[in-house]
């Protein structure tokens, strides 16, 4: 299956579709702030994100950056190719709890070292996420965790019709 053609992007905007395959990870100098129940769970501005062709990035943040608690290992788990074996988190804070909200790679592969003690989060499952005080859009489906932000234009993969990309 073709993907569709990307949209059209100015100079401060990036492509998901000029992200590389396989991912890459690198550190950026944003500020990015989560919130559930109300609370702050993680504002912080040591932050990595993955790019991968097609999809928006995913910010991963230390681990010791959340707030104490907020991160519960729950079951289960998964494989990336590129990245390893993930496990994942239940997220809680301010009463509320979001099962298998969060995930990380505990001893990621070669060339992925970057994420070691690093958490991604999914946005939709949060209250509100940001990247320099602006508000994220989730990925679409429920698959991906990747976060939207302005200058970020796809299409993306992960709606209706998209896996085969």
């Amino acid at each position: 299956m073709q993907h569709p053609q990307p949209e059209p992007i100015s100079a401060d905007q990036e492509s998901v579709w000029d992200y590389p395959r396989p991912p890459r990870v690198e550190r950026v100098d944003r500020r990015v702030r989560i919130v559930l129940g109300g609370e702050v769970i993680v504002d912080t501005t040591d932050v990595v994100r993955v790019l991968e062709t097609s999809h928006p990035p995913v910010y991963y943040l230390p681990q010791a950056a959340f707030l104490p608690g907020a991160l519960i290992r729950g079951p289960g788990g998964s494989a990336c190719e590129f990245k390893g074996s993930a496990r994942y988190f239940d997220v809680r804070a301010g009463g509320e709890e979001r099962p298998h909200a969060a995930w990380g790679y505990p001893a990621p592969l070669p060339g992925y070292e970057a994420l070691s003690d690093r958490v991604a989060v999914y946005p939709a499952l949060m209250d509100r996420c940001t990247v320099d005080g602006v508000e994220v859009t989730p990925q679409p489906g429920r698959f991906y965790g990747g976060w939207i932000t302005p200058e970020i234009r796809g299409p993306f993969k992960g709606g209706v019709g998209t896996m085969g990309w």
